[in-house]
């Protein structure tokens, strides 16, 4: 018996319309904007009507550091969400939104897999209700407004070599990096250099997932700084006055996507900024909103949780006011091989002494978790090649951390796969053991939230930035940006910033190679290493194997 792709499995789902889906979260079909029978938007009025009454409690989804051998962080927040449903706790989900350029390069999609998977699979995969249109077309009317505004007298006196507001596009796209504008003469403008990121990387998907409401993201807009004068003034996007109309674009965007999983449990999808080079959180407003609808809410945070979950707790939870119950990290026995020196062609065979030494890794981000204060469990995302032995010995090195780790079926057999996970989750995030801090406090100064990041979390010895770094992060403390929190964009395949040191790597090195100022989203990018914040396609991208059959449906998607 041959097993059934993801996308074939999603096929067959029995989707439930999404107005029974609201229902049962209690939103009325009236707040409910449908976008066909099976996904639905909303209503940012009804959203603000939520704001009175308790909060469910928040569960984390992290996971050990990627590796090639696969993790399955997404379908473990599905999995989850799916159990703690099934033992009798009203539970909603939420994860990001799918951009197209892993979808067609190497990562895949976002769906979750097997039967842990968020439908309508292929939507979610593809252009879903367009939110990431919405924010590149927002990201880039303010780009060109920009070009405009020097091209028609430079009223602002913006020096064109300080422009700092480059574009985007969904995509991965590296010969978009840097580029030339303007050529041809003088109908065009002035020629400059830029460059182009892509779309999660923009500092607009950052504030659409931070802003708490429409109010609220057209300030941050407004405080976008996007170029400086000669005399090193900013200006920013409301000086451009960009910001009304970059709202308007991103008025339906703001609005939090409901779907479902396989068993007709809720899913919010909505926002996807990518951990290693951006936050890595779905939106404040769709966790928020969750948690006032649920009694428990399961999120993710991007790549491992050396970048993800660092992320969520000192950025997303500080900004947003929230605060952890309990955090599942997850790991793969694959994966501990991989870390333990297999090479991903020999990862069939028992190989216990491999899996041992590949828990250190584990380890790292175990210790790491719990020093935000939080509880920590991990779970053991099961593959058909895991052998008793290797389980035991990853569950005998979990429990020497002081932690647990369960092994989830989830991928086979969805909520059945989870029950025992769900219910230790529940139990932990029911005690009130959680005691959640931030890594660091507003008031430290930037280079310190940087060194401080590097060295608890990533545990490297030093931090290399230049004089002219430096320089820039005091100019921001002077400015009044001192007091934000700090957006690391470095490889999710490390600790350090060397995408082949695998394990957990001490006394090394923090490169740093450029900082940004995300004034309207809130914090300052510290660029690290080769990170790239337009990625490439690999030599053979996803887009090779993605097609229609025969009957016009979607093929190849993962």
């Amino acid at each position: 018996m041959s097993v059934m792709s993801d996308i074939e499995i999603a096929r067959e789902a029995r989707k439930r319309p999404i107005q029974e889906i609201g229902a049962g979260l209690g939103i009325p079909e009236a707040e409910l904007i449908p976008y066909g029978d099976d996904k639905a938007k909303v209503r940012a009025g009804f959203i603000e009507r939520l704001q009175e009454g308790e909060n469910g409690k928040l569960i984390l989804v992290t996971a050990i550091t990627p590796t090639p051998a696969g993790e399955g962080k997404t379908t473990t927040t599905v999995g989850l969400g799916d159990g703690l449903n099934a033992i009798g706790r009203k539970t909603a989900i939420c994860i990001r939104e799918a951009s197209l350029g892993p979808c067609f390069g190497m990562k895949g999609g976002a769906a979750g897999g097997g039967y842990a998977q968020v439908v309508p699979m292929e939507e979610m995969n593809l252009h879903f209700t367009g939110d990431f249109h919405a924010i590149t077309s927002a990201h880039n009317l303010l780009s060109a407004m920009i070009d405009n505004h020097i091209y028609w007298g430079n009223a602002l006196e913006i020096d064109e070599r300080r422009v700092v507001w480059r574009r985007v596009l969904d995509m991965n796209d590296r010969a978009l990096r840097d580029v030339v504008t303007s050529l041809g003469g003088v109908a065009n403008g002035f020629p400059r250099q830029t460059g182009f990121d892509i779309t999660v990387a923009s500092e607009v998907m950052a504030i659409l997932c931070l802003a708490r409401d429409l109010a609220d993201l057209e300030r941050r807009l407004g405080d976008i700084i996007v170029a400086y004068t000669r005399e090193r003034t900013p200006i920013t996007c409301r000086d451009i006055k960009a910001d009304g109309a970059m709202t308007v674009l991103l008025k339906d965007a703001m609005q939090p996507n409901l779907v479902q999983t396989l068993e007709n449990n809720p899913a919010f999808v909505h926002g996807g900024p990518f951990a290693n080079i951006a936050h890595g959180c779905n939106s404040v407003i769709a966790t928020t909103t969750a948690l006032k609808l649920a009694d428990f809410v399961v999120t993710e945070a991007g790549f491992g949780a050396d970048l993800g979950a660092e992320k969520f707790m000192n950025i997303k939870c500080r900004k947003a006011g929230l605060a952890p119950d309990c955090v599942v990290l997850v790991a793969t026995i694959r994966a501990m091989k991989m870390n333990g020196g297999v090479a991903k062609a020999d990862l069939g065979p028992e190989n216990v002494s491999a899996v041992e030494a590949g828990c250190e890794n584990l380890g790292r981000h175990i210790q790491n978790l719990k020093g935000f204060g939080v509880p920590v469990v991990v779970a053991i995302n099961h593959f058909t090649s895991d052998t008793e032995a290797e389980v035991a010995a990853v569950q005998a090195y979990v429990a020497q951390q002081g932690s647990e780790a369960i092994l989830c079926t989830h991928w086979a057999d969805g909520s059945k796969g989870t029950e025992a996970l769900a219910n230790r989750v529940a139990q932990i995030a029911e005690s009130g053991a959680a005691q959640f801090a931030p890594l660091y406090p507003d008031g430290m100064p930037l280079f310190e939230k940087i060194e401080t990041i590097a060295r608890q979390i990533y545990r490297a010895d030093e931090v290399l930035a230049d004089k002219k770094i430096r320089n820039q992060l005091k100019a921001w403390e002077a400015a009044g940006y001192g007091d934000l929190p700090i957006c690391m964009a470095k490889t999710q395949y490390s600790f350090s910033t060397d995408p082949n040191l695998r394990g957990a790597p001490t006394g090394h090195s923090v490169p740093v190679r450029e900082v940004r100022l995300s004034a309207g989203a809130g914090f300052v990018v510290v660029i690290c290493g080769e990170i790239m914040t337009m990625p490439g396609l690999p030599r053979r991208p996803s887009a090779e194997n993605i097609g229609l059959g025969p009957a016009g449906e979607v093929e190849g998607l993962f």
